[in-house]
């Protein structure tokens, strides 16, 4: 018990997508999982990676090392964004608007999966285009490099 005080967790992580993938070798086919994680701190860094592995939890541990490697850090005003942002990435595009305080989270699955784990707590957002998960949250990680603070 005592442990459990001490072990606490940095950041706090989201399993968007869990897929289950195969290969044909000579023989037959070879099955992998392959899982997208998002992670934050929800102070306004945040990180993504798509890892695959032989069982659901090793693709899951794989993602989760490799987001918080790759993590980005973008400014929080108010728990919200500083400004409206359209971002595009492949054929997914995204609109993010900041809302007022306690309008809450207003945003489809993957939009909302990075949104809470980055700590914005107001927030409407609209996916465009594409409904694929993995392009939908790198478009939202290009619209969170874009945001800039207005002093």
């Amino acid at each position: 018990m005592a442990r459990e005080q001490f072990e606490k967790r940095e950041f706090e992580q989201n399993v968007v997508e869990v897929t289950r993938v195969t290969r044909v070798v000579a023989g037959g086919k070879r099955m992998r999982f392959r899982a997208l994680v998002v992670l934050g701190d929800k102070k306004g860094k945040v990180g993504m990676a798509v890892k695959k592995g032989a069982d659901v939890s090793e693709a899951v541990n794989k993602a989760v090392t490799a987001a918080k490697k790759g993590m980005i850090k973008f400014p929080l005003v108010n728990g919200t964004i500083p400004h409206q942002v359209r971002s595009k990435y492949k054929a997914c595009a995204v609109l993010l608007k900041p809302a007022r305080p306690g309008t809450g989270v207003i945003a489809g699955g993957s939009i909302r999966a990075v949104v809470e784990v980055a700590g914005i707590s107001d927030i409407v957002a609209k996916m465009l285009g594409s409904s694929n998960k993995i392009n939908n949250v790198k478009a939202v990680f290009a619209a969170l490099q874009s945001l800039k603070v207005r002093e």
